[in-house]
């Protein structure tokens, strides 16, 4: 009988933890510019990270992958062990994370704080209310949803056309049944009845500008020019016209502040911000990001999705409006997850099969091509699982070598930072040789529908973009009036290059289908939409939220 594994959980509630001012001091954080949450979260004070300007900027690595599979990938656990291992081999470095959002957690996932011996931890308080962060950021959305049907209630001085309101609700749970409501139903005396709607709050606009802004004045700017309705007359009605944006900023102020925790190997982490990688760009927030490089020499962050998505969308918005400059790349590689860009099912990935494995590699090679397009170099770091073999491990090895990139086993699930050391070797030579020359892809002086061809033709290899008049018209009005110096935001299935997510591998010979654009002034980009693209996911037929529960002793299990 094989050794029982231990479940994240158990492996989390075994770690020692230090307390959280001990994790600040390892980068000069003094005791006295922390808020605590108990023992081992605190936020880090505005006037501490202010403070820190002076000081020189440490070396970016963004975690990136492949495109993502069923198999699974485990970029947020590379980060992790990466990391860490920067720490074992003497470097001082710190990792920037997303925070979980509770829908996927008891829909899905069941978690999302890393895995195995490469965690972030407390994994309990980060899976659920954490800081409360993204509860005032659902406060916030929300406030300004009663205040535009308060307006309207009250006269409509603003002329909104009830028609074209174009601000949701959203809360912070998967619930299909919330997609498409009707509100103020009961009478008069509760308004207008009117068709409305929910998304998941990681689709909301204020937390794509929470994750974007620099400051509190910046926030608030950023939350004053969101478009919330539009006219009769179709100009926009924006939510600093609600005079909204204020009490808005004041329900995030505290949110605003990075949240620090540790790893399982007691090394300090930011987690914190946490936008959807399709509607939105998928990263940290600046804060924690740029607050991090004035502590660390070594700041490992991620992008969601595959690179074709969260890399080009970190670089081409968040370092393009944030100023910075990554110096590295790992891209995260499973011989599962190749396989099945090979055409192996799910069920039969535990078997060798070199060929697929080389067929699916395909899926990599485009990757790194794309990646040393921004002029960053990169390194493949394969996750390794424990039916691996060494003929397909070699195999992807002597791909990627053809590729131009190492390729290095990852252990890191299961021994931690030991598992990452020549890795994270690797990611400091890359940085010390001062190899990167980085560059968005566009510029921002091009035409909007030009920017979209970009992205399509050199990230996706799409032959062309099929948009209708519609579409095209509305992308030049929006230039018209002063947004075409803005970067684009491409929504798409995560799950291929193209609109398909049944074409794996690096398909060509395809079109990409913008069905619909949309202006996140505020955010300051502008989304092509691409397909259905779900901004409130359901439960699954059994979702995690089934097995999570507290035992007889009031632990949390069911978290994974």
């Amino acid at each position: 009988m094989g050794t029982k594994v231990a479940s994240d959980i158990e492996i989390a509630r075994a770690a020692a933890l230090e307390p959280i001012e001990t994790i600040a001091g390892k980068v000069g954080i003094p005791e006295t510019h922390l808020f605590r949450y108990g023992p081992h979260k605190a936020k880090v004070s505005a006037a501490y990270a202010s403070s820190l300007g002076s000081r020189p900027d440490g070396n970016l690595v963004l975690v990136t992958a492949i495109s993502p599979t069923p198999a699974g990938e485990g970029k947020t656990t590379t980060t992790v062990g990466l990391g860490d291992g920067l720490n074992r081999i003497g470097k001082r470095a710190m990792i920037c994370l997303r925070e979980p959002s509770l829908g996927p957690c008891f829909g899905m996932k069941g978690g999302a704080a890393g895995g195995g011996y490469a965690q972030v931890v407390p994994m309990e308080d980060l899976n659920l209310h954490f800081t409360g962060d993204f509860h005032a950021i659902t406060a916030a959305h929300n406030l300004l949803s009663a205040m535009i049907d308060n307006h309207i209630y009250w006269g409509n001085a603003l002329d909104i056309d009830t028609r074209r309101i174009a601000w949701r609700r959203v809360l912070d749970i998967n619930d299909r049944a919330l997609r498409e409501t009707v509100t103020s139903l009961g009478g008069v005396a509760n308004g207008y009845p009117a068709l409305a709607g929910f998304d998941i709050t990681v689709a909301s606009e204020v937390m794509a500008i929470f994750c974007l802004a620099t400051s509190l004045g910046d926030l608030r700017k950023r939350l004053g020019d969101m478009i919330v309705a539009y006219r009769r007359d179709r100009s926009p009605v924006y939510c600093r016209e609600l005079k909204a944006d204020g009490a808005m900023t004041v329900l995030l102020k505290d949110a605003m502040l990075p949240n620090l925790v540790q790893t399982l190997e007691n090394n300090p982490a930011f987690v914190h911000g946490g936008p959807f990688a399709n509607i939105a760009h998928g990263c940290n927030s600046v804060m924690a990001t740029k607050t991090a490089l004035k502590l660390a020499d070594y700041v490992v962050t991620e992008a969601g999705f595959g690179a074709d998505l969260g890399a080009e969308k970190f670089f081409d918005i968040k370092c393009r409006k944030a100023g910075l400059k990554p110096k590295a790349v790992v891209i995260v590689a499973t011989v599962r997850a190749l396989k099945m860009n090979g055409g192996v099912k799910k069920e039969d990935l535990g078997t060798e099969n070199v060929e697929a494995l080389k067929a699916g590699c395909a899926n990599l090679g485009r990757h790194i091509e794309n990646v040393k397009k921004f002029g960053v170099p990169a390194v493949v770091a394969i996750n390794h699982f424990a039916k691996d073999t060494d003929a397909e491990l070699e195999a992807l090895q002597s791909y990627a070598a053809s590729q131009g990139v190492s390729a290095i086993v990852c252990r890191h699930w299961e021994r931690g930072s030991e598992g990452t050391a020549e890795l994270a070797q690797k990611v400091v030579d890359i940085c010390e040789a001062r190899m990167a020359d980085f560059k968005p892809l566009y510029r921002e002086d091009v035409g909007l529908f030009d920017k979209i061809e970009v992205i399509a033709k050199q990230i996706y290899r799409a032959d062309a973009v099929k948009a209708d008049a519609k579409v095209r018209d509305q992308l030049s009005q929006w230039e018209d009036a002063g947004y075409g110096h803005l970067p684009v935001c491409i929504a798409k299935t995560q799950y291929s290059f193209t609109t398909d997510p049944n074409k794996r591998g690096a398909p060509v010979g395809f079109e990409l289908p913008i069905r619909e654009v949309r202006l996140s002034a505020g955010a300051g980009f502008v989304v092509g939409i691409c397909g259905e693209i779900m901004t409130m996911p359901g439960l699954p037929r059994v979702p995690a939220a089934e097995t999570i529960q507290l035992n007889a002793e009031g632990q949390i299990e069911g978290l994974f």
